[in-house]
């Protein structure tokens, strides 16, 4: 039954990226008690579907549009930040699967530990392997920042060893 409302309804159909539980996957089938789901590893799923009524989905097919995704990287101490940018933003103006449209943009999120960390945002209309676009993202990025003297740091502390006094 749960599947007649899910049909009715056309809150998900066939071919829709859901994620539900942190898992995502693509919709290849709906029956009355259960709907196949195609996960990002190539795994199918079968999945109540009354789970789709009663727990939290998202349906990325939903949005009809790109839906934004983020890289996240940290720089060591000293980076030039306007560099930081426009490499970030170079990075993801390369890549042929991220829309020009919106524009992506960067933040400056935080004085970290050991690093200033910042955020690529991006748009895609990519959702179900976004996964290899935000990996793309991170060899050009790694690329550019080489090219550039950019580093990325490792966290580092300091050890104050005591020693017992005779």
């Amino acid at each position: 039954t749960s599947g007649i409302f899910i049909l009715i309804e056309g809150t998900i159909s066939v071919g829709d990226i859901i994620e539900a539980d942190d898992i995502v996957g693509k919709v290849t089938e709906i029956s009355l008690r259960t709907s196949k789901v195609l996960t990002r590893d190539d795994t199918v799923l079968i999945i109540p579907n009354h789970k789709f009524i009663s727990d939290q989905v998202i349906n990325w097919s939903d949005n009809k549009n790109e839906t934004r995704f983020s890289v996240t990287v940290g720089v060591a101490y000293g980076s030039d930040v306007q560099l930081v940018k426009k490499c970030l933003l170079q990075a993801a103006h390369e890549h042929s699967q991220v829309s020009n449209t919106p524009e992506s943009n960067v933040r400056f999120t935080d004085f970290g530990d050991s690093s200033l960390d910042f955020e690529l945002f991006f748009w895609s209309e990519h959702v179900f392997r976004i996964g290899e676009i935000e990996s793309d993202l991170r060899f050009s990025i790694n690329d550019l920042f080489i090219k550039n003297n950019i580093t990325i740091p490792f966290p580092q502390r300091d050890v104050h060893m005591l020693t017992a006094q005779a």
